[in-house]
């Protein structure tokens, strides 16, 4: 389901970190301002229906209470 990828894609932000001539790739929880706007983007961009935005976007809001 399109939804199901978009959430997987909207749970973090990758970052590249050089440490001693390597990369190591560490992934920091999204904020939840972040969150919300990675979600209106999906939905902008179709990924996602209002029905799913509106059901995600109720669940980041009451994990953070």
């Amino acid at each position: 389901m399109i939804c199901l990828g978009a959430i997987a894609f909207l749970t973090g932000c990758g970052v590249d970190v050089k440490l001693g001539g390597g990369t190591t790739s560490k992934t920091y929880p999204a904020t939840v301002g972040q969150q919300l706007v990675d979600l209106k983007k999906a939905k902008d961009d179709g990924a996602i229906n209002q029905q799913e935005y509106d059901t995600q976007k109720a669940k980041i809001l009451s994990e953070k209470q």
